[in-house]
């Protein structure tokens, strides 16, 4: 297996220079990473930095709370796909879900997939912050409202991806949808113990030292 195009090499810190960002996509190139995912502000520098080569340009949308609006959530999306953007990490409102409000949740994704059309959209569930029956729930709804993807978390709540969680949104998604793992994967074994969950993509800050 190609581990290294499981990784989306990933900077999402406020405090990321500009030089951190050309580091991080050079550090892609040379490892031919699936993708970097970087926050909205530095699509345009990583498309440009990118250039030529197979790695994609990552980035996320209502981060890292998912409180946004929809209507902002569409407009970071449109935003982003314009400054040269292939994929989309959104994190859904978390406390729409909580409250039971299945229609919003599925709603908003179903929005945001219009937006990235043939573009790839990760739905952000952030597990630590739910019920095995919500993760279920969040799970179904990505699934229904036509999303790629189901990711764990964001890196910025309580907890990261856990072999459980992984190992639950797959049963749930099936065969066929995507399930990013993200937040706490650090050492190969992490990432292979998430494959073996049923992760597609990993999402890491260290995926140079994982391969």
């Amino acid at each position: 297996m190609n581990y290294n195009k499981l990784i989306d090499h990933t900077l999402l810190k406020p405090d990321a220079k500009e030089a951190d960002v050309i580091k991080l996509c050079q550090e892609a190139k040379q490892y031919d990473f699936m993708s970097v995912c970087v926050n909205p502000y530095y699509v345009s520098l990583a498309k440009k930095e990118l250039t030529g080569s197979n790695v994609l340009v990552c980035t996320v949308v209502g981060f890292p709370l998912g409180q946004n609006t929809t209507e902002t959530k569409i407009l970071e999306t449109r935003d982003a796909l314009k400054n040269g953007a292939d994929e989309i990490d959104m994190v859904i409102n978390i406390a729409r879900l909580k409250d039971g409000d299945n229609p919003y949740v599925e709603n908003e994704i179903a929005l945001l997939k219009k937006e990235c059309a043939n573009h790839t959209l990760k739905v952000i569930i952030e597990t630590c912050l739910l019920t095995d029956e919500e993760k279920i729930r969040a799970c179904k709804l990505a699934k229904s409202a036509g999303a790629d993807f189901v990711k764990t978390s964001t890196g910025f709540s309580t907890g990261g991806a856990t072999v459980h969680d992984v190992k639950l949104m797959r049963e749930t998604v099936g065969e066929k949808m995507g399930v990013k793992a993200s937040g706490g994967v650090r050492t190969h074994e992490d990432l292979l113990n998430m494959v073996s969950a049923g992760a597609t993509r990993i999402g890491t800050s260290n995926g140079t030292k994982i391969i």
